[in-house]
C-alpha cells in the first residue's frame, strides 16, 4: 500500500488544492484504518465512497476486498484515481463516477457508506442519504460512517442541549447516530480551521403512525423561528407542505385552529423531545381527519 501521505503528495504534484471544494485530505493512516474498522468492512460489502480525492480511503477499502463505488467531483482527482487503481478498475472492484454526488444516481445495492466528506455538503448529504434509505436501501443499507466537522456532528447527535435543532430531530426519524471519535486539524493536509469527528449512522427502521415527511415539515417550520412559541410559528403552513401526500394549506389551517389552545402550543421548539414531535404530528393529522 502506498499510504495516505504518498497518495496526497502524488495528487498535489499534479494539481493545486481546490479550496472551493473544501479539500482537506486525511493523512493519518491509523485514523484511516479506524474508519474502516468502524464500518466493519468485509469482502461481502459494496461500499459507496463520496469524494475519494487522492484515494487514501479508497486504498484502505480495496485492501479489505470489498467492492467500492466512488463519486468524485474533481476531474483531476478522477484521473489520478484511474492512474492509481487501474487493476482494481479493470477487475470491477472499483467503479468511479465523475460528478456531483448530490445530483448523480447512486447504485441501489450499496450496503455501506464510508466517506471523508467536504464539510459544505454535510447537511444536504444527510438529506440525500435519508431519501435513498427510504426508497432503495431500507433492507440493505446497514451502516454509514462519515468524517465530518465536529460542530456538525454535535448537532446531528444533539450532544449538548445547545445542539438541539431541526437537523438532529429530523435525523431521528430514520437514523440512530453517534460520535465515534474526534479528529484534530493536524491530521489533515491542508489543516482545517476546525476540529472534525467520525460519526456513525445506522438505520433505525422505526415505523410511525404518521407520515415522516409531515413530522419533518413541522420540525423545520418550528425551528425556523426557534425562540417563538409553536402557537406563533405553526400558524403559517410550511412552504413545501404540498410535498406531503394529502396535505395542503387549507388542511393545515384547519388542523392548526383545532389544536391552537392545546398546552403544547405554548412550548418553544427546544423544549420538545423527539416523542413530542411525533405526538404533535399525530394530533394534527387526527384532529383534521375528524373535521
Amino acid at each position: 500500500m502506498k499510504g495516505a501521505r504518498q497518495l496526497v503528495d502524488t495528487l498535489r504534484s499534479k494539481q493545486d488544492n481546490d479550496k472551493s471544494l473544501g479539500q482537506h485530505f486525511l493523512i493519518n493512516d491509523e485514523l484511516i484504518a479506524d474508519s474502516i474498522a468502524y464500518a466493519d468492512v468485509s469482502p461481502a460489502d459494496h461500499v459507496l465512497e463520496i469524494g475519494p480525492g487522492p484515494g487514501v480511503l479508497t486504498e484502505a477499502l480495496l485492501a479489505k476486498g470489498c467492492r467500492v463505488t466512488g463519486i468524485e467531483i474533481d476531474e483531476g482527482a478522477v484521473e489520478h484515481l484511474e492512474a492509481t487503481f487501474p487493476l482494481e478498475i479493470e477487475q470491477g472492484k472499483l467503479v468511479l463516477h465523475s460528478g456531483d454526488a448530490l445530483t448523480i444516481p447512486w447504485p441501489p445495492d450499496v450496503n455501506k457508506v464510508v466517506a471523508n466528506i467536504p464539510y459544505q455538503i454535510s447537511s444536504p448529504l444527510v438529506d440525500l442519504l435519508t431519501r435513498y434509505l427510504r426508497t432503495h436501501w431500507q433492507d440493505s443499507l446497514v451502516k454509514v460512517v462519515l468524517l465530518v466537522q465536529e460542530e456538525f456532528g454535535q448537532r446531528l447527535v444533539m450532544e449538548y442541549e445547545s445542539d438541539v435543532g431541526s437537523l438532529g430531530m429530523t435525523a431521528l426519524l430514520d437514523w440512530q447516530s453517534e460520535i465515534l471519535a474526534k479528529v484534530a486539524p493536524h491530521n489533515f493536509s491542508p489543516n482545517p480551521k476546525v476540529n472534525s469527528c467520525f460519526i456513525e449512522m445506522s438505520p433505525s427502521q422505526e415505523v410511525f403512525s404518521v407520515d415522516k415527511r409531515l413530522v419533518k415539515q413541522i420540525i423545520h417550520q418550528a425551528f425556523n423561528q426557534r425562540r417563538k412559541k409553536l402557537r406563533s410559528t405553526l400558524k403559517s403552513a410550511p412552504k413545501r407542505l404540498n410535498r406531503v401526500p394529502g396535505w395542503y394549506i387549507g388542511r393545515w389551517k384547519n388542523a392548526y385552529h383545532r389544536m391552537v389552545d392545546e398546552d403544547i402550543m405554548d412550548a418553544r421548539p427546544e423544549e420538545l423531545d423527539f416523542d413530542d414531535w411525533i405526538t404533535l404530528a399525530e394530533t394534527m393529522a387526527e384532529l383534521d381527519s375528524k373535521a
